[in-house]
């Protein structure tokens, strides 16, 4: 039985779970913070010990529970559309995966960020590359994530063992539902499991009435398989989600739909001590929005409903094998990654514009990973080359639009709009072996990021932001460098019977940083076409994405004490301060410094927490991204679990005890014109409410 202090120690504040001795095995790696979401592996690997946390639901996207770890915070542009912060840069950034696999978002809006398709009911596990990525994980500015689906594993004979995980959770303060899990069976060469999520929603409240456009539903189902066989080991994964009408106070337009699969073919076998891996993955994502279905409907020329399409195609090949004293992997990846976005109004069959014309990404990289032990020390090195080709088609626009976008059109489709850039990755980390509980950890790094298909096509100037979400219109320039991150960490790990301290200080420098900047030096004078453009849309004052210089430097931590008796302290402190170093100015959309402390009382088949969250003020902002200033707040929250027989948890809690009125800086502000938020204003924090959550599983 694992310690009651194991997933504190592996995971960050007042989280309770305990994972079963392979996934604390994995956890304990300076190179990994892992959440044990639902349930953790038991012995045998047909049957699962549900261990969920019973922290604050807080909502169905798991970026809240990645913004309970240290160095976390989320983005909030929606119930379903929250993104996952890292040491404050987000995104396309970071080196997110669903499941070990690596996609691209439909929405240029990231309406659909990656954990878009991760629901809570269907999780096992989130696990955060700790720092930076790996280079094996694929390419990415920074840090990563990992949201690993339940699964029912392989048997240890050759009887047939049923298994599955199931979840139900309710919350009142927005009347939600949901429901989702995996059933299957398996036996020693082979395993197979069913998986399916539902989740619906009203609209939240707060204590000054209700936030409205917040409502949601969204849908999963599919299949999990694996084969092992002399030849090799086969797997499959396939799942279809679709997310229905869904709100976006943030954004110009609300989800009606994302329709979107998933497969990935993989194969694994031993060949005289080398490990060979290989996998093919698909993803396709259909999606519409529009701003008058689930808003107040404007007049019928500004009608609204864009259509965006995006198809990724991917595949890996690697080879492990014991080599220079430790352990290398060798392996070629790649990605072809296809783009579309239509704006239309249908009330004019003349209004289109193809704003995002058929852009076509592509990416061959490879890299080598050694891991081992250097005079000493254990040590784990890596390097990443890729080659990134781009290629748009051409911009259209229907006869309903006036001269000056077909003067931006015709600009764009006579400029040179494919290209290729080379982009150079190197991590080097280091620590000590643990002795008397404690280890010295050492990162450097060299990480970049090719820019992303709206700040590079982004010909007519849109709302489109690639998720900011600041209200802004935004031009893309196809002369955009990759940027080039410069990353430096040193902390320690320490670990007793009684206590535990996980402190890092970090530094990014980031060379090229790619920011939108006032498009010319005459600010709101309407003196270009696409200002022009901009000033028809409502905003006279347009940015351009550009490459700037930036830097990131902070401190984060998690700590704890187990008292004498039940009682714990759990807590995680962070602060991030973003700014431009070749202007006087702050980056957009940095978390504020906050602190969660946890106080538990823990019996045998039961645990209760009290949590406090106290958030600093933030008046470090963006002046370029008119950002406005929050205040601090303070948010009390109270919830536990009870152990009702092996197998069957039940979850309970109070979010917002005192029902504070809060609005978390990274919330967006609210452009949906109806509720009890006013235009403009931050949306606010929920309301105090009641959630419930039973797990059942073997």
């Amino acid at each position: 039985m694992p310690s009651k202090f194991c997933l504190s120690l592996l995971a960050g504040a007042s989280l309770v779970a305990c994972a079963a001795p392979a996934m604390a095995e994995e956890a304990t790696s300076p190179l990994l913070d892992v959440i044990i979401v639902t349930g953790a592996r038991t012995d045998s690997p047909t049957a699962l010990s549900i261990a969920p946390d019973a922290a604050p639901l807080q909502g169905g996207d798991i970026t809240h529970l990645a913004a309970r770890t240290p160095g976390g915070a989320r983005i909030g542009n929606g119930e379903l559309s929250g993104q996952m912060q890292y040491r404050g840069l987000f995104g396309q950034r970071l080196n997110l995966r669903v499941d070990g696999q690596r996609f691209a978002s439909g929405g240029p809006n990231l309406m659909d960020p990656v954990f878009h398709y991760a629901p809570a009911p269907l999780m096992a596990a989130l696990v955060i590359d700790r720092g930076v990525s790996p280079v094996s994980a694929g390419p990415g500015l920074a840090g990563g994530a990992d949201a690993v689906f339940k699964r029912i594993g392989y048997g240890q004979g050759p009887d047939i063992a049923l298994g599955y995980d199931l979840t139900a959770t309710a919350r009142s303060v927005n009347d939600s539902r949901s429901a989702g899990g995996v059933i299957g069976a398996s036996a020693e060469a082979w395993r197979f499991n069913l998986l399916g999520s539902w989740e619906q929603a009203e609209d939240t409240d707060y204590a000054d009435g209700v936030i409205g456009g917040t409502a949601f539903e969204r849908g999963v189902f599919g299949l999990s398989a694996g084969l092992r066989t002399d030849l090799g080991e086969v797997t499959l994964d396939a799942r279809r989600q679709n997310t229905g009408p869904s709100g976006n106070p943030p954004f110009p337009m609300d989800i009606l739909y994302f329709d979107t699969d998933f497969a990935r073919l993989g194969y694994a076998k031993d060949i005289g001590g080398v490990r060979l891996q290989a996998q093919l993955t698909y993803a396709d994502v259909a999606h519409l929005m529009d701003n008058f279905s689930l808003r107040p409907t404007p007049a019928a020329m500004a009608y609204r409903a864009s259509y965006a399409e995006a198809t990724t195609r991917g595949g890996e090949v690697s080879v492990g094998f014991n080599a220079l004293g430790g352990a290398l992997v060798l392996g070629v990846d790649g990605e072809r990654v296809d783009h579309d976005v239509q704006i239309t109004n249908p009330n004019n069959p003349g209004f289109r514009v193809a704003a995002t014309p058929h852009v076509e990404l592509n990416r061959v990289g490879g890299f080598a990973q050694w891991r081992g032990a250097v005079r000493g020390l254990e040590a784990e090195f890596g390097l990443r080359a890729d080659q990134n080709a781009f290629d748009a088609g051409l911009a259209a626009v229907g006869p309903a639009l006036p001269l000056e976008p077909r003067n931006l059109a015709a600009a764009f489709n006579n400029a040179e709009r494919s290209g290729d850039d080379v982009t150079l990755d190197a991590v080097a980390r280091i620590w000590t072996p643990q002795a008397d509980g404690l280890s010295w950890r050492l990162t450097l790094a060299r990480k970049q990021q090719a820019p992303g298909y709206v700040q590079r096509f982004g010909w007519m100037p849109t709302n489109a932001s690639g998720g900011l979400a600041d209200g802004n219109i935004y031009v893309g320039d196809l002369t955009l460098e990759p940027e080039t991150a410069w990353i430096a960490e040193v902390g320690f790990d320490y670990a007793s019977a009684k206590a535990y301290l996980r402190p890092t200080l970090y530094v990014r420098q980031v060379d090229d940083y790619i920011q939108g900047t006032p498009y010319d030096g005459t600010v709101g004078v309407a003196d270009t076409p696409v200002e022009r453009v901009a000033a028809m849309s409502g905003d006279a004052t347009p940015l351009r994405w550009a490459n700037v210089d930036a830097r990131l430097h902070g401190v984060d931590l998690d700590a704890g004490y187990d008292f004498e008796g039940p009682l714990r302290l759990d807590g995680v402190l962070n602060y991030v301060r973003g700014e431009r170093r070749d202007i006087e100015d702050n980056l957009y959309r940095i978390a504020a410094p906050n602190l969660t402390l946890g106080l538990t009382w823990e019996a045998e088949a039961w645990a209760a927490t009290l949590e406090g969250r106290a958030v600093a003020k933030q008046d470090q902002i963006s002046a370029t991204n008119s950002e406005q200033a929050t205040d601090g707040h303070v948010v009390l929250s109270a919830h536990g679990h009870w152990d009702v027989r092996p197998g069957v948890r039940l979850a309970v809690g109070v979010e917002n005890l005192l029902d504070e009125v809060y609005q978390d800086h990274l919330a967006g502000y609210n452009r949906n014109g109806f509720g009890d938020v006013a235009l403009g204003q931050r949306t606010p924090g929920p309301g105090r409410g009641v959630f419930l959550r039973l797990s059942v599983a073997r």
